[in-house]
């Protein structure tokens, strides 16, 4: 069966999340999954103190902790963006994966440290039944249009407006 090209955006929360999800359940079917998170570089979110006890989920992060600057990002987000751009490139060509996850790849490209040629050439590059999931908000019309699957969470309400902290499990 061909691979699928899904894209999660959108401004409300569950991009990562939904994606996580989907990875669980092709974990659930003994599938090899790659999970490259871009501009994330915490250790603190739970997807990667729960690793060690999925040996088919390979994570790495190509990201700092500190915040990305839209306006003028530092010349270390772009190193570690393109780092993290080689790296699914070498995944794709090795090929030793059912699913890879490119979480947050969409703002890299919206904070320019990646440009859409670029992911739309890693999209290209895709073996045929591989599932290639891209994450993020601000996805680019050029993305949206070779996407077999796009959703786009729309926030309604969201209790850190409220004054609600950042709750472990559930926002990291």
């Amino acid at each position: 069966m061909a691979g699928l090209i899904l894209v999660y955006t959108g401004n409300g929360k569950g991009k990562t999340t939904a994606a996580l999800g989907l990875s669980l359940r092709a974990l659930g079917h003994n599938q090899r999954v790659g999970f490259l998170q871009f501009m994330k570089g915490s250790k603190n979110y739970g997807e990667i103190k729960i690793t060690p006890v999925l040996p088919k989920l390979t994570l790495v992060q190509a990201g700092r902790e500190s915040f990305v600057s839209y306006e003028n990002p530092d010349p270390i987000d772009i190193t570690m963006a393109q780092e993290g751009l080689a790296l699914a490139r070498q995944w794709l060509e090795e090929d030793n994966y059912d699913l890879i996850v490119l979480d947050e790849i969409l703002v890299a490209v919206a904070f320019k440290l990646i440009s859409v040629n670029q992911v739309l050439e890693l999209v290209h590059k895709k073996p045929p039944h591989l599932d290639l999931v891209l994450t993020g908000r601000y996805a680019a019309a050029e993305i949206i249009e070779i996407a077999d699957t796009v959703t786009e969470m729309t926030e309604i309400k969201h209790a850190y407006n409220q004054g609600v902290e950042a709750k472990a499990g559930m926002e990291f």
